[in-house]
């Protein structure tokens, strides 16, 4: 019987591997891991990138810019491609034991780079949202709102799994059913908690 709750999956760190926090701290040692995580995020050349306003070339330069990291463009960008490594061990296997039974999507913050190491990513979920490809960006309401129209749902219909807080609180805040989780055992859990069977053949 299918369960009219559509389940909204970010992508990196839910149920996709990235490396790219991990290789910043690699590369920028005197930088704390929290100190670097705030600098992305309030980064203006990543927002640029992964709204889609700047294309690669511009993005790595205006990183470089931001970044005290001793490469040129060119090496950044190779550098960067790799970040993304596909989607996480039992991830694939747990989207397909809840699709049929659910309508699944995600809606991650990204880009062309990252984005193209995905192959195959539209088999995997019923909708896919993208911020290069939107223009929204979490945790900006926009994004939220403009989810919700292209899966034609409330918010009240809606469970959505993240790994940042900051996105977690703002898909609450319109009145989704939001869980900051990190990994697939994390979302399964989560899951579990809303009653929802994380295999074909389980039974709640």
């Amino acid at each position: 019987m299918r369960d009219g709750r559509v389940l909204l999956f970010d992508l990196g760190g839910v149920v996709v591997e990235s490396t790219g926090l991990a290789t910043l701290e690699r590369l920028l040692p005197q930088l704390c891991r929290e100190e670097i995580q705030s600098r992305w995020l309030g980064s203006k050349a990543v927002s640029g990138f992964e709204s889609g306003v700047i294309s690669q070339e511009a993005f790595a330069r205006a990183f470089l810019a931001e970044w005290p990291l001793p490469m040129t463009p060119a090496q950044f960008l190779e550098e960067f491609s790799t970040w993304v490594r596909g989607f996480l061990p039992g991830a694939r296997e747990l989207l397909a034991g809840l699709r049929g039974r659910h309508r699944i999507a995600c809606l991650s913050n990204t880009n062309s780079a990252h984005w193209a190491r995905l192959e195959g990513i539209e088999e995997v979920f019923d909708v896919c949202i993208a911020s290069h490809l939107t223009g929204f960006l979490k945790p900006d309401r926009e994004a939220y709102e403009d989810a919700l129209r292209r899966l034609g749902a409330g918010a009240g219909e809606v469970c959505f799994f993240d790994d940042l807080p900051g996105n977690v609180a703002a898909a609450r805040a319109l009145g989704m059913q939001a869980f900051q989780v990190r990994g697939v055992a994390e979302t399964a859990s989560a899951l579990k908690i809303l009653g929802i069977a994380t295999q074909r053949h389980d039974r709640v």
